[in-house]
């Protein structure tokens, strides 16, 4: 969108500045203030991109001109458009590296294209008398002044204007004449709301314009694009994909609430960041579902749209404005000044719900209604999620009107018998009597083996969210609260601090992973000294929102909840070993809606046969508050469903919820079949857990037989049945795979050894899983698969084994499997080694990107002309932002020709050391990421390993494709 220069320094500082941020006075006032009202009120914003450059593409500003004047661009018609999206500003981004530097005003300073016409002006006056503010995008970035071959910068005009040497094409030039320009649109237009800054530039920084900007303009906003600059009011998340579901953009942000952040993402699904002659088109349920979630997470979706030369938007993009025209206004109540739920501002738990089932809530802050926006619905007319606490009166749904039966139990809200379901947001108003059950944080004293100075285990029990404690980069670590004296207890609510994605993934170049609690062990004791036995141990989903530890209920007075570890591994620098937890919460007990609507298939029905010794029992934990004992010696003890109903044949999902203890297994018989028996694991009592099985219904009635061949068979809360998921759905995973990048091997026979680690990300459960190469003809795997019976969420498989290559290596790619049963399914996820015989003029060759090397703060991202598809970026600009090659091993100590394969866009430097030795600065052009380059210096090595270094210290290098010596 933005084609930036990125500061690697900025992200390596990412944590310390989060920590920072609201732990200094004059962060503070950034976070809180009242010029950020009317924004923290939004639901969102139209960003244009809009210039010289859009097509038909001018590259003489007078034509440009005039091709907007004669096309009837009109400032209304955008204020118009922004208001159909629910937009409450617009951030129009003209003076952009890829549009021209095009700037849509009069200006008194020359150095790039100017309009006659005052645009802006019309624009802030036509937005301001409708309720849209203007927000005006600068970049910093000069680099693509000759883009289109024409010089689009003019260092000489803007040099007499100065009456001094200024080169715009550089970041000092180019600083100091966008310096001057934040300083005429402040003086001239007053009633703009603010800047989105692309990046920063240390002319401005040095010369304090932030600051400035803050004394002139009080009153006005500033933005800075996927940097926490604590002086910004708002974080803008840009353009994040590759989520699950793809709609869940929240999933990729690493700022936590208070803080202002911008969800920043295309509508047209494809083509560039502004209008290049195509009408390309819209997707309806990812954009909706952004917009949505995002408001869900009070974040603010930053909506591109592509005007063309005249103003207008394509025609498809017209038609999705004009739907939300229609679609937004019946639910803007549950949006326009909400916050998102299950985070600070209270409310249920989001993400991941019943049968397939995901979305958001929305708050408003100390009120006791929130909304459940259901983006996408569950393959029920059931909806169950966890309530958090609330005591719910009133369930209805915001565009029908139309009140809905609900049940309420075992820390569950079920709403049943819904049938109008909105194609993209089904959004029901919950009414409640706030949060009960739950210890006053005030009686409870908590401590922790470890804490960063600043960030007490005191700050746990505060009620305040905006003091957390920091675990200070210790795992395992271990916070004990201190209820005062024996007390009931039954389970934990966590709100983790939302300060990393949790979303694997690489994001301009640098790998980012959830720095959340992963494995976890809780214990009890009634004298904080003598805890014994874990009474919960278990694994926590990778998730944004409040989570839960369910524990039985319990008398206690000290509850200790072990952290094993979290969720990031060391590849993600920034979030590997943190942990940081705004509240926990202390509950003992669970609202019930006493007699509400009956909920489908409760093992504890009138409706059921209990026979032989199965009888009730009563279970808070359960959904209907109970639960059926006894099921254990065989199918003489057992609950029989009559009549489960199912509108089609077939396959289905079967979901057994059964409360915890020793391992035991249970049986299921559908209408008279052979029993179909699974296993269920140790679990701890009075906590419910479910296992999913198979199972082939008839249309309309069905009967189904439970019970359990074990000794002691588990306590049956209820069953669920559910279409099984689609047949392309597979469950999230993560494969590491090592060596990665292409492994150039020399001639001759080779081995290779391998490692992998296969981990389970999501709840459901696989069984029958296998890990393992699978090799081409004529190679030879030394090792056997890794296998295990089953997995959960959490649960990781590992293994090595020895690669044996024939005596001719040739190219190929050795995929290396994990296979396994998901209801019935064969599934598998695969991860390549790749192999590719040594150029016979090399005696060495690696990628950097290859697992051996560290890349420190930089990282790795793809790349179409690279060797192996990938390249290091985000290399320089600090010592910490180099890429090191330990192990580089030569026959001999001599001099080699070392060769550099990388790209780059204008003249950098490498700084290259070897063997720590004094660093060799290598000066490179070129004229953009699409083309590969090589360098190449002579380096003196010795005989067996060495270790070579690139980076450089105080500006950006180049991006690295591959090292080799000649």
């Amino acid at each position: 969108m933005v084609m930036r220069v990125h500061r690697t320094a900025w992200l390596a500082l990412v944590l310390a500045l989060l920590a920072s941020l609201l732990t200094t006075t004059a962060a503070s006032a950034e976070v809180h203030h009242p010029r950020q009202k009317w924004l923290r009120e939004a639901t969102a914003g139209l960003f244009l991109h809009w210039g010289m450059f859009t097509a038909p593409r001018q590259t003489d500003c007078a034509a440009w001109e005039r091709a907007v004047n004669d096309g009837g661009w009109s400032a209304d018609y955008w204020v118009d458009e922004a208001r159909k999206l629910g937009a409450s500003y617009i951030v129009l981004a003209t003076f952009h590296s890829r549009l021209g530097y095009a700037r849509p005003w009069p200006s008194a300073i020359p150095g790039s294209c100017s309009t006659r016409r005052d645009l802006l002006g019309e624009l802030v006056k036509a937005g301001n008398a409708k309720g849209v503010r203007t927000i005006l995008y600068m970049t910093d970035d000069p680099q693509w002044h000759k883009e289109t071959g024409v010089e689009s910068l003019d260092s000489a005009a803007y040099s007499a204007y100065k009456g001094k040497q200024v080169d715009l094409t550089t970041r000092p030039g180019f600083g100091e004449y966008s310096y001057d320009l934040f300083h005429e649109v402040m003086d001239r237009y007053a009633d703009l709301a603010g800047f989105w800054i692309d990046n920063d530039n240390e002319y401005w920084e040095k010369n304090k314009l932030y600051e400035q900007i803050r004394e002139k303009r009080p009153s006005w906003l500033l933005s800075n694009n996927n940097e926490d600059t604590p002086i910004m009011d708002t974080v803008s998340n840009e353009q994040k994909t590759g989520i699950t579901p793809p709609y869940d953009y929240p999933q990729a942000a690493f700022t936590p609430m208070p803080r202002l952040t911008e969800a920043d993402y295309k509508l047209p699904t494809n083509g560039g960041w502004w209008y290049d002659g195509t009408d390309q088109a819209v997707d309806f349920r990812l954009s909706t579902g952004r917009y949505i979630t995002n408001a869900g997470s009070s974040m603010k979706s930053l909506m591109a749209e592509t005007p063309m030369v005249n103003g207008k938007f394509p025609p498809q993009q017209e038609a999705y404005n004009n739907f939300m025209a229609s679609w937004v206004p019946p639910i803007k109540s549950s949006l326009q000044g909400k916050e998102g739920g299950g985070y600070m501002y209270g409310g249920m738990q989001p993400g991941f719900w019943n049968d397939g089932a995901h979305g958001v809530i929305t708050v408003e802050p100390g009120a006791g209604t929130q909304y459940l926006h259901v983006v996408t619905r569950p393959r029920t007319d059931l909806l169950r999620l966890r309530d958090n606490g609330y005591k719910v009166t009133r369930v209805s749904d915001v565009r029908t009107g139309k009140q809905l039966r609900f049940s309420q139990s075992g820390g569950h809200l079920t709403i049943v018998d819904i049938k109008d379901w909105d194609t993209y947001d089904t959004v029901f108003k919950v009414e409640t009597t706030g949060q009960r059950y739950f210890h006053d944080s005030r009686t409870i004293k908590a401590t922790a083996s470890s804490a960063r100075a600043g960030h007490p285990a005191s700050n746990l029990v505060d009620g305040n969210f905006e003091n957390y404690w920091d675990a200070d980069g210790k795992q395992p670590v271990s916070v004990t609260l201190d209820l005062g004296r024996r007390r009931a207890a039954a389970y934990l609510a966590v709100n983790q601090r939302e300060m990393s994605p949790t979303h694997a993934r690489e994001s301009f170049g640098r790998p980012e992973d959830s720095a959340r609690i992963q494995d976890y062990r809780l214990y009890v004791s009634d004298d904080g000294r003598n805890w014994g036995e874990p009474v919960r141990t278990g694994a926590m989903p990778s998730a944004r929102g409040v989570q839960f530890i369910d524990f039985g209920e319990r008398q206690t007075r000290f509850i200790k909840l072990e952290v094993l570890n979290t969720w990031s591994g060391p590849q993600a620098k920034p979030f590997y070993r943190q942990l940081a937890i705004d509240e926990i919460k202390v509950a003992y007990g669970y609202p019930s809606s006493g007699s509400g609507a009956q909920v489908p298939l409760e093992a504890e029905a009138f409706r059921n046969d209990h026979d032989g010794r199965a009888h009730l029992g009563h279970c808070s934990s359960c959904s209907g508050s109970f639960q059926v004992t006894g099921l254990g010696g065989g199918p003489r003890n057992s609950v029989t469903y009559p009549d489960v109903m199912v509108a089609e044949a077939g396959s289905h999902r079967l979901q057994i919820d059964t409360t915890g203890g020793p391992a035991t297994s249970v049986a299921v018989s559908v209408n008279g079949g052979a029993p179909v028996e699974t296993a269920i694991g140790a679990g701890t009592p009075g906590v419910v857990a479910s296992t999913a099985i198979p199972v082939a219904l008839n249309a309309g009635a069905n009967t189904v037989k439970v019970f359990s061949n074990a000794r002691s068979g588990p306590g049956l809360d209820r069953i669920a049945i559910a279409p099984l998921p689609p047949s392309s759905y597979t469950p999230k995973t993560t494969l590491t795979v090592e060596p990665g990048g292409i492994q150039w091997l020399s001639p001759g026979q080779q081995s290779l050894r391998v490692t992998a680690k296969l981990r389970l990300d999501a709840d459901d459960a696989i069984g029958k899983v296998s890990l393992a190469p699978v090799v081409p003809a004529g190679w030879t795997l030394r090792g056997a698969p890794a296998t295990a019976e089953s997995m959960r969420v959490g649960d990781e498989l590992q293994a090595s084994w020895t690669l044996v290559s024939p005596e001719g290596v040739t190219a190929a790619d050795i995929p290396v499997t994990a296979s396994f049963d998901l209801l019935g399914r064969a599934k598998s996820v695969s991860k390549p080694v790749r192999v590719s015989p040594r150029p016979v003029d090399r005696v060495f060759m690696r990628e950097a990107e290859d697992s051996a090397n560290d890349v420190g703060d930089a990282g790795v991202t793809n790349c179409g002309v690279c060797s192996g598809g990938q390249k290091v970026r985000n290399i320089g600009g600090d010592p910490g932002s180099s890429v090191r090659f330990d192990g580089i091993t030569v026959p001999e100590t001599r001099r080699y020709t070392l060769y550099l394969d990388f790209t780059v866009n204008g003249p950098r430097s490498y700084f290259v050391t070897v063997n720590g030795g004094t660093p060799i600065e290598v000066k490179v052009d070129g004229a953009g990421n699409n083309t590969q380059l090589t360098t190449s210096l002579p380096v003196d090595l010795k005989a067996g390993a060495n270790t070579i270094e690139l980076g450089n210290d105080h500006a950006s290098a180049p991006d690295l494709d591959r090292l080799s010596l000649g």
